[in-house]
């Protein structure tokens, strides 16, 4: 990983990825290098709780890229199961179950503002993989601003499109 100069993005640098339960069923979630995550999304006043890079953080990148692509093995999926995947991942890590809850349950809960906010930047052509040659620890994420995109796409769904 390496971070970005808005002190919250990280950039996979190399292979990265998961192997869903049951070990050795082949159904794994490859995460490619060049992919932006900002680990767990927890608000900044919460950090002192979580941090965004805790025991879960592995977790936390491949929920990321779940709710980026919106697809596990070329198929579409809801949000929901992004979030049961990242639990299911969060035991693998022993994360303390306290820990998991609370986070499972905030994704579950709350995710749907990010689910929205990453259709919309994909329906405007962002791409949170970029070639990792042209990305300098000095820039800052081309991703726009949370409110905007989530109004974007609520509007976007409320006229059918």
């Amino acid at each position: 990983m390496s971070p970005l100069a808005d002190g919250a993005t990280w950039v996979i640098m190399r292979d990265f990825g998961y192997e869903r339960e049951p070990y050795g069923s082949g159904n794994v979630i490859d995460v490619p290098i060049g992919f932006q995550t900002d680990f767990a999304s927890v608000p900044r006043p919460l950090w002192w709780l979580f941090a965004p890079w805790g025991t879960y953080g592995n977790a936390a990148v491949i929920h990321d890229w779940l709710y980026w692509t919106q697809t596990l093995n070329g198929r579409p999926i809801v949000h929901q199961d992004a979030d049961r995947i990242f639990d299911e991942a969060m035991g693998v890590l022993a994360v303390p179950p306290v820990t998991r809850w609370c986070l499972f349950h905030a994704v579950l809960w709350f995710g749907g503002a990010a689910w929205l906010r990453n259709q919309e930047d994909r329906a405007q052509g962002f791409n949170r993989v970029q070639p990792t040659e042209e990305l300098k620890a000095a820039q800052r994420t081309m991703r726009r601003a949370a409110f905007g995109q989530i109004a974007r796409a609520l509007w976007r769904r409320a006229r059918g499109g």
